[in-house]
């Protein structure tokens, strides 16, 4: 039997092209609920179809598709918001992306029935609700991106221009505000403490420490606490504590399960952190009279010299920051009502992917469209569920009318049962594909991307605006600020926004599961156990 450890990095493959492909909208916060919309589209057959000729690529080009791949978005040049750039908000609004770094991990962010969720999730969503509301923007918006990254990377990240804000907890240091600026204040005062387990010798006092090893990512601010710990040894004539390096990849939860089962005697840690396992980690000594910095305060980071971005950033986490309502909500929902110890993606949507894996697949293959990405949309109609019928009559995983799947341009019968539903829905993507975007002048995205275009406002309708946006000087054959522009004036928010959650959220989740995968190594190679697996 699989053990629940493989199963939840399984399921995180799953989420990370799967699961992105939401129509919901994160953007659409109703106090601090996120709004969660069933979208179900109507699709409608229309034209007739052609031979299909056979596939000439994927879906999207393989160093974003690929399962597994070490995929940079960066390097891709029509990945929205993802190349290398730095500068203030007014040329982040010009581009339209607003990119928070952070790190992936319980709570802060996670994935949740196959959505980012946590506290940094719901943040960036009021955040992109901020940033449009000050530059009156309406259906043409700024969008807030969560890429998640090693914690010893999110300096050197935004220093690289692969991220716009760092909210992922940092402590303001002297040594970190010679490289960044800090946002005012976003937690109240914190205390670095030590935690001990059952192969920690006796220790009364931080003096206690001289000789020993303490274990610690060389980038956290406990880094700077055991240097000026150690000054004061020196200045008293002791030895100095020795600083053993653990990888960036683990976060401060990993060292206390790791503490909790005696592989290391203690480590350093912001005082609320232990709080947030009791009752799990129950061989944890929590020893808050050993105090190595006192009063610490959390901000979010920034670019140096970025005046407008800091202004609004500023007067965002006055309004949302710890003490405020809405903080206080976010600070209760995540860390001191959150299940820590059961945080993976419901059972009953990874047993579905499970299940019907093989048939995305089987046509996925057949039809040149990468797999998870036709499960996206499979999870977006339906949640695979093969049981959900739509009050248009619409049916199954993918959602399709009986009158489209009979149609000549996909011909499938039988879509009430699965696989001949699931086979219909990618025949149907790939009829639309190939026979509206098949130009060679379109790129392998902008046809995906084209295509979802079409899926949700319907072929018909894509035509026209690709037509009016060559009127307007626009490049037909480009969705992100060209055909997009005009579907913003013609239809709304609804198609725009949809075609972006989709994109946006699938390289998010690419990343997330990168990242979690180095995560799980490292914690494999320092020998936690899986006691959180289980």
């Amino acid at each position: 039997m699989k053990s629940r450890s493989s199963k939840k990095l399984s399921i995180l493959f799953f989420a990370a092209a799967l699961l992105c492909a939401c129509g919901d909208s994160q953007s659409e916060a109703n106090g601090a609920e996120q709004a969660n919309p069933a979208v179900v589209t109507q699709k409608v057959s229309e034209g007739s179809a052609t031979e299909k000729p056979e596939p000439e690529e994927e879906l999207f080009d393989s160093d974003i598709a690929t399962p597994g791949g070490d995929m940079n978005p960066a390097d891709n040049p029509e990945a929205p918001g993802m190349r290398r750039w730095t500068g203030d908000l007014d040329e982040m609004e010009d581009r339209r992306v607003v990119r928070i770094l952070t790190v992936y991990g319980p709570g802060r962010f996670h994935l949740e029935e196959g959505r980012g969720r946590g506290l940094i999730a719901e943040m960036a969503t009021r955040l992109e609700e901020h940033l449009n509301q000050n530059m009156e923007r309406k259906h043409i918006r700024v969008y807030t991106i969560v890429i998640p990254v090693a914690r010893d990377q999110l300096i050197p990240a935004l220093l690289d221009g692969r991220g716009d804000i760092i909210a992922a907890g940092l402590t303001i240091t002297p040594e970190r505000q010679e490289v960044v600026d800090f946002s005012i204040p976003a937690s109240k005062p914190l205390n670095e403490i030590l935690v001990t387990g059952p192969s920690a010798p006796t220790i009364s006092t931080l003096d206690d420490l001289s000789g020993k090893t303490v274990y610690l990512r060389e980038s956290s601010s406990y880094r700077e606490s055991v240097d000026a710990l150690n000054q004061r040894l020196v200045e008293k004539g002791l030895p100095p504590v020795a600083i053993e390096s653990m990888p960036g990849s683990l976060e401060d939860d990993d060292l206390i399960e790791m503490v909790n089962a005696g592989l290391l005697p203690w480590a350093i840690v912001d005082d609320y952190k232990p709080q947030l396992w009791e009752g799990v980690f129950t061989d944890l000594v929590v020893r808050d009279d050993l105090v190595f910095r006192k009063g610490g305060r959390t901000a979010w980071a920034l670019r140096k010299d970025s005046p407008l971005l800091k202004a609004s950033v500023d007067a965002f986490i006055k309004k949302n920051r710890a003490g405020t309502l809405y903080g206080n909500i976010l600070i209760n929902r995540y860390i001191r009502d959150f299940d820590w110890a059961a945080n993976a993606l419901s059972e009953e949507d990874y047993a579905r992917f499970n299940e019907l894996q093989h048939i995305f697949q089987k046509y996925g293959e057949q039809y040149g469209i990468e797999y998870l990405f036709a499960a996206a949309q499979g999870y977006q109609e339906s949640r695979l569920d093969q049981s959900v019928r739509s009050h248009a009559g619409a049916v199954g995983v993918m959602q399709l009318l009986p009158a489209t799947a009979a149609d000549k341009s996909v011909a499938i019968p039988n879509i009430t049962e699965v696989e001949p539903n699931i086979h219909a829905g990618i025949k149907y993507m790939d009829f639309l594909r190939d026979r509206y975007f098949s130009d060679p002048e379109i790129t392998p995205l902008n046809r995906g991307l084209l295509a979802l275009g079409a899926y949700n406002a319907g072929p018909a309708r894509m035509i026209r605006m690709r037509a009016k946006a060559r009127e307007k000087g626009y490049d037909p054959n480009v969705w992100f600020d060209n055909v997009e522009l005009v579907a913003a004036e013609e239809i709304g928010r609804e198609t725009v926004q949809y075609v972006s959650n989709i994109f946006r959220y699938y390289l998010t989740y690419r990343m997330v599961a990168k990242q979690e995968l180095q995560r799980a190594e490292a914690r494999r190679a320092a020998g936690i156990s899986d006691v959180l697996d289980r």
